[in-house]
């Protein structure tokens, strides 16, 4: 049994993420807080802490004691990481042994905007590590690609998680494909992500790897539309995107997801979803969405859920 210290830990992502770990019973996890939650984890092995992540001399003394530091921030929100370096250099000085930033998505430099901060976090760390600053810290960088989760929407199979339409819209069986749609992607599935993370909070005997990809399952847009189509029957409303339309600003769709998430206001949801659409597809261009998988390396016995047998569970049976 280790000590866990999670930064963002009352988020959504964090929240399921989390799950596996607390379950098992096998460590105890303190949740570092701006204020008190509202609806505390009823785990005994689960406490919280308020903190100020302007104060690293505070930091450093929440932190003694502590074993693996998780942070969940919202990137960008962060602005210039000040919260998530002070975070850092707290872990450092406090002697944590193993620190994850806060990632959980898809590879680095993938031309997100609102992920510029995770990599500018990353050349950070690369900085400080070739200056051999980062001492014994270990610093794993978790990419499980995009959730398949959102494939589901709006009926996931972890019903708390915040979901919203991607360019494949199962429900109303309509889908874009970019390009040829065969280019490579990873979904996983976060009840997978949550299990892995949890093995790899037991596994203390080996270091973790600074590039923590995990590939839940590796297919294209292509295929997911034609098992779209096997589970979900009926007339498809398929259209194609191109990225040299893409990089001029353009996007020729009849329709826009529409990123649903409490975080955006209705005023603005609109263009953000067409914004959020565009960098995604360029993402996909850029080979972003077709991460590595050092855990399953790791954990070669893990068996993960098949996009197929998780749409299956989706969406069998609904109209």
């Amino acid at each position: 049994m280790v000590k866990i210290a999670v930064a963002g830990g009352t988020g959504n992502v964090a929240t399921n993420m989390l799950k596996a770990a607390i379950a098992s019973g096998n460590h105890e996890i303190t949740i570092f807080t701006r204020s008190a939650p509202s609806t505390p984890h009823p785990s005994p092995k689960v406490s919280y802490k308020q903190v100020d992540y302007t104060d690293r001399a505070a930091l450093t003394a929440a932190l003694q004691g502590i074993h693996t530091l998780l942070s969940f921030f919202v990137a960008h929100l962060d602005t210039d990481n000040t919260a998530q370096k002070n975070l850092l250099h707290a872990a450092l000085a406090a002697g944590v042994t193993r620190f994850a930033p806060s990632e959980w998505g898809i590879a680095s430099y993938n031309g997100v905007p609102s992920y510029e901060n995770k990599d500018a976090f990353r050349a950070y760390i690369e900085d400080l590590d070739a200056k051999n600053a980062l001492g014994s810290l270990q610093i794993c960088l978790f990419q499980p690609s995009i959730f398949m989760d959102y494939l589901a929407h709006p009926f996931p199979l972890e019903k708390d998680l915040i979901t919203w339409t991607f360019f494949l819209d199962f429900q109303n069986r309509k889908a874009m494909i970019l390009d040829d749609g065969d280019q490579p992607i990873v979904l996983t599935a976060i009840q997978d992500d949550a299990k892995i993370l949890a093995k790899a909070l037991d596994d203390t005997e080996r270091p973790w790897p600074r590039i923590g990809g995990i590939r839940g399952c590796r297919t294209s847009i292509n295929e997911l539309v034609a098992l779209g189509k096997k589970i979900r029957g009926g007339d498809w409303h398929v259209e194609y995107v191109k990225s040299e339309d893409l990089q001029k600003g353009v996007l020729t769709s009849s329709w826009i997801p529409q990123l649903s998430h409490p975080a955006i206001p209705e005023e603005v949801r609109e263009s953000f979803s067409k914004e959020f659409l565009m960098v995604f597809f360029e993402a996909i261009r850029r080979g972003s969405w077709n991460v590595s998988g050092e855990w399953n390396e790791r954990f070669p016995e893990y068996a993960f859920l098949s996009v197929e047998e998780y749409l299956r569970r989706a969406w069998e049976g609904r109209p």
